[in-house]
């Protein structure tokens, strides 16, 4: 795909553009300042989360610190490719690395973790509000995840 109409598709939703392959998504959101995850081959941008998210985000982290140690957590910034009906790659709140997870990306230019990777131990997903949200973490999130072989994954709601 032409990264001049990939950008273009971007900024403006009226275009239609072919589902993303992995490869696709990752170089045309390298050079990206906002987040997006690609779910069946669509980007989809991930809005800034809430200071009480992020606070939860940070509090479960803290506490992690206490058992695993801190190259094997990732805060905001692993992203991992699930199944679907077509690819997807999310970006979890937090995860915890398993030695081999964490050992197959080390040394690559971005934390990816790909369907030939093995699974972290842990994902974390702290839940905005709305009801799109609580479907894609509870529902969508969790199908991927269980169907990836990560061993737990946390949904943490904010009350």
């Amino acid at each position: 795909m032409d990264h001049a109409i990939f950008a273009i598709a971007i900024m403006t939703s009226a275009i239609s553009v072919r589902p993303l392959t992995l490869k696709q998504y990752l170089s045309a959101t390298s050079e990206l300042d906002t987040r997006y995850e690609l779910f069946n081959g669509t980007l989809v941008e991930m809005p800034p989360e809430s200071d009480e998210n992020n606070d939860i985000a940070k509090r479960l982290l803290i506490a992690l610190l206490k058992y695993f140690p801190v190259e094997l957590i990732a805060y905001k910034d692993t992203e991992i490719e699930v199944s679907g009906q077509r690819v997807s790659c999310r970006i979890p709140d937090l995860l915890v690395h398993s030695e081999a997870s964490k050992a197959a990306i080390a040394g690559t230019k971005r934390a990816t973790i790909t369907h030939d990777m093995p699974p972290p131990l842990l994902v974390i997903e702290v839940v905005s509000p709305g009801q799109t949200n609580r479907d894609r973490d509870y529902r969508y999130k969790h199908t991927e995840y269980m169907a990836r072989g990560i061993a737990e994954y946390w949904i943490i709601g904010a009350t």
